[in-house]
This record gives C-alpha cells, structure tokens and sequence, in this order.
C-alpha cells in the first residue's frame, strides 16, 4: 500500500505570499521559497499509508473552529546563532486559537493512529532554506527587516497537504481544506 507524506498546516493570503517573496535577498545559499510553497505547519506527519489517511481526512474534517487573526512580524532565523538552516517571519507570541487548533490537528492524527512531530512548536512561516550560509552574510538582510510588521493576517481555513521531494524543491498538493466555521 503506497504511503503519502502529509503534513497540516495553514497558507497565507495571495497577497502577503508575493510581498514576502518579493523580500527574497538573493544571497548565495539562500534557497527562497515560492509563494505557494508558504506555510505554517501545524502538524508534519511524515508518511501515511491510505487507510489512515482516510481516517485522518474523517478526523480532521469534524474539527470546528473560528477564524482568527495572527499577526505577521519579526524576520529572523532557526537556529538564532551559528550557521542559519531557515529564515523565518514569526506570528509573534502565536494565539490563543492557533495553539488550540494546533492540539486540536495533533488530537485528530491521534485518533486516526498516527503519530505526529511532537518536538516543541514554534509557530512560523518559513520563507528560505539555507545551505553554508552563515549568521554574518544574512546580518545586512535581517537588520534591513527588522522592523517588517504585516499587521493581522485571516485565518479562516487549514489544509491536509502531500509533499513530493524533488530536485528542484518539495511540492506540495492540498488534499483536504477544512474551513472554519
């Protein structure tokens, strides 16, 4: 039985997603992502095998919840010191709602048999992926933004996603969008 690896997580507006691709430095090393590739992962779930998908999908489609508003601010990276691996936008301290539907997503993976990330969360929207790229070639571009503050972003939906390794990146397919109610 083929297996999928999935991942839930929330998307950006069209339009936030070109403003912050539009920030992309174009240093050396710094791989930035597409506006489609935009995201913030509420649970990675690795690979699925359909039987569970299908009872995932059934689990993750009885949540409710409202849409919310999350801010959108503060450009750094992970890890803050050292050689950089992501460069990140933050939702500053996160929400309420979000760190409810975040264990609601893990409640459904559960319930469904499958495991997810239990690493600590830190919420985020990743923009780049870096490769040898140190702390000190990215510092003119972190000063540059480092009052960057999009102000509230809708939330108003999260999506079941399957992600396909390739060479030229991860692409990513919606399977499942769940909207609030």
């Amino acid at each position: 039985m083929a297996a999928k690896r999935l991942f839930v997580s929330l998307d950006l507006p069209p339009s936030v997603a070109d403003l912050l691709v539009r920030l992309d430095p174009d240093l050396p090393g710094v791989r930035w992502m597409a506006a489609e590739q935009l995201h913030l992962t509420l649970a990675f779930l690795g690979n699925v095998l359909a039987e569970k998908e299908t009872a995932l999908r059934e689990h993750l489609s009885a949540i409710h919840f409202s849409s919310f508003f999350l801010p959108l601010t503060g450009i750094g990276t992970f890890p803050a010191k050292g050689y950089p691996r992501i460069i990140r936008i933050g939702v500053g301290r996160g929400h309420p709602h979000l760190f409810q539907l975040h264990k609601r997503v893990a409640d459904a993976a559960l319930a469904a048999g499958i495991e997810p990330d239990l690493r600590s969360w830190h919420p985020h929207f990743t923009l780049a992926r870096c490769d040898d790229v140190s702390a000190q070639a990215l510092r003119p571009f972190l000063i540059a933004q480092s009052e960057i503050d999009l102000g509230l972003i809708p939330i108003d939906s999260f999506q079941l996603k399957s992600s396909l390794l390739t060479l030229a990146g991860s692409h990513y397919e919606t399977e499942l969008a769940v909207l609030a109610s």
